[in-house]
């Protein structure tokens, strides 16, 4: 019985996980899942990703997953994405680092970038 009460417990403490990621997305048009911060990126896809989101030119809101275990757990199962980083625009998944910087080195990006930030202003 024991592990079913544990089973309860991890699927509860996921579900409130799912809740904050949900939270994070609806509420930052703009929002990088990353390991590290924009200022001191703890990877190389990270930090490629961040400085293809500044030469955009817009503010966007970023997570840092080596603090936040549990979503760094939960959220490529919520996201169907297994790796990080992880950008949002208008809550749909972009993608990681290499479809980031293909759609910067197109051209793609940045209109995506300018057309949400506006929101994000709001």
């Amino acid at each position: 019985m024991s592990g079913t009460l544990n089973e309860d417990m991890s699927e509860g403490a996921n579900e409130e996980v799912i809740a904050t990621i949900k939270a994070q997305i609806d509420d930052n048009p703009i929002l990088l899942y990353m390991k590290g911060s924009p200022a001191a990126p703890q990877c190389g896809f990270s930090a490629q990703t961040v400085q293809c989101l500044i030469a955009c030119g817009e503010r966007f809101a970023y997570v840092d997953i080596l603090s936040n275990p549990e979503i760094r757990a939960t959220l490529p199962g919520y996201a169907n994405w297994p790796t990080f980083p992880q950008l949002y625009v208008n809550g749909e998944l972009i993608g990681g680092c290499d479809i980031i910087t293909e759609m910067f080195e197109s051209g793609e990006l940045e209109p995506l970038i300018k057309q949400a930030a506006p929101a994000a202003d709001k």
